[in-house]
């Protein structure tokens, strides 16, 4: 496909498949934006280190806050832009596609951020959000040993979000 100038644009990726393979990555941030978590799947692409990865979506994510609750046409108590807001305070996002990939989002009350990146075809993921919200709590928050604020390395968490990301459409 040619865009304005001649250059070419790739088309979009191929239709997800049963197969599992729609998830490309996985994040999980606490409310000071460490990242707790990461994990691929399916991700075709390295361009970053690890460490600028991380800052870059965690800034995506603080900056689309921060947009999204600016420019809600129902409160009229705006706040300053890049200012942070509570979990659930004013308007939010759970979504933005690009052509290709999906990104989710989800925050808990404890400013938990779990992001997925997934094929741009991918439904609603606010179940299966809250699904792997569930498993962290399960598998890593009631682990005696897990330090809060720390990288998770639970094999239990590992292991059962793997199978439950196989199952995602």
């Amino acid at each position: 496909m040619q865009f304005f100038g001649g250059s070419e644009i790739s088309p979009s990726p191929p239709v997800p498949t049963a197969t599992g393979n729609n998830v490309h990555m996985m994040y999980i941030f606490n409310r000071n934006g460490v990242c707790l978590f990461y994990r691929e799947w399916n991700r075709p692409l390295r361009t970053l280190n690890p460490q600028q990865d991380h800052k870059l979506m965690f800034g995506l994510l603080f900056s689309l806050k921060s947009f999204t609750a600016k420019m809600d046409p129902t409160s009229a108590d705006k706040g300053n832009l890049g200012v942070p807001q509570l979990p659930g305070q004013g308007c939010s996002f759970h979504s933005f596609r690009t052509n290709t990939y999906k990104l989710s989002f989800t925050e808990t009350p404890s400013g938990i951020k779990i992001i997925l990146v997934t094929h741009p075809r991918t439904g609603d993921l606010r179940d299966p959000l809250k699904y792997i919200y569930n498993l962290y709590v399960e598998y890593v928050v009631k682990n005696p040993i897990y330090s809060p604020g720390t990288p998770i390395r639970c094999e239990l968490f590992n292991t059962s979000l793997d199978q439950y990301v196989r199952t995602i459409l």
